[in-house]
């Protein structure tokens, strides 16, 4: 039995392109899974809390010596991290909000990337930093007001969402990562249909080979 986490970003509810594609990547999913488990982490609607100084001072302290304060200021942060744990695979709706992530999928990798937890620090070691969680395979939904931010096109250099996301998924272990790419939002005419169908046709292949067991699903 697989276990397929859903995080969707998006601020729109009733009009979201991502929201639209995460639902069909879970449709498809559960069709050739049906004993399978969704986890659903919705950050657009139910933002995680930002991190702050009492989150910083509990994550970076000795675990066996936190305090009760401390254990709830991680509440949220050990949540989110557990949800990934136990995901066989992840899927991510991100709109691109002003050339990046939302300021909601921001706050949930700034609780997710923890000391520790998702990825160990030895200031002695040739490479300090190393991942914790172990592989599985992470699609991510992004969609953009103009096709031209997409990697090839003429405003690509604009675009700081996919290589932040793969940054930030990367450092914790989540390097398998294949991005299913909507353009034109903006423009809503057929070069925007024909980006939809696309994305449409890639999700349903994707969701039916995860649903399959495990797979390196790294297309871009």
């Amino acid at each position: 039995m697989h276990k397929l986490l859903v995080v969707d970003a998006s601020g729109r509810v009733t009009r979201s392109v991502t929201r639209r594609l995460t639902r069909r990547f879970t449709e498809v999913w559960r069709a050739h899974e049906p004993g399978g488990t969704v986890l659903r982490r919705d950050v657009g609607l139910d933002p995680p809390p930002p991190v702050d100084e009492p989150w910083i001072a509990a994550a970076f302290a000795d675990p066996a010596a936190r305090s009760e304060a401390g254990r709830a200021a991680l509440r949220a942060s050990d949540a989110l991290i557990d949800e990934l744990e136990a995901a066989d695979a992840v899927v991510i709706g991100a709109p691109m909000y002003n050339f990046g992530m939302p300021a909601q999928l921001k706050a949930y990798f700034d609780q997710v990337i923890r000391v520790g937890r998702a990825f160990g620090f030895d200031a002695a070691a040739a490479e300090p930093y190393r991942p914790l969680l172990r592989a599985r395979p992470v699609v991510v939904i992004t969609s953009v007001g103009d096709g031209a931010l997409n990697p090839g096109g003429a405003l690509a250099h604009l675009n700081f969402l996919e290589p932040h996301l793969a940054t930030c998924l990367g450092f914790i272990g989540l390097t398998d990562v294949t991005f299913v790419r909507i353009g034109f939002d903006e423009f809503q005419d057929g070069r925007f249909r024909a980006s939809i169908a696309a994305a449409e046709a890639e999700v349903d292949a994707l969701a039916a080979a995860l649903a399959a067991g495990p797979v390196n699903c790294l297309a871009s």
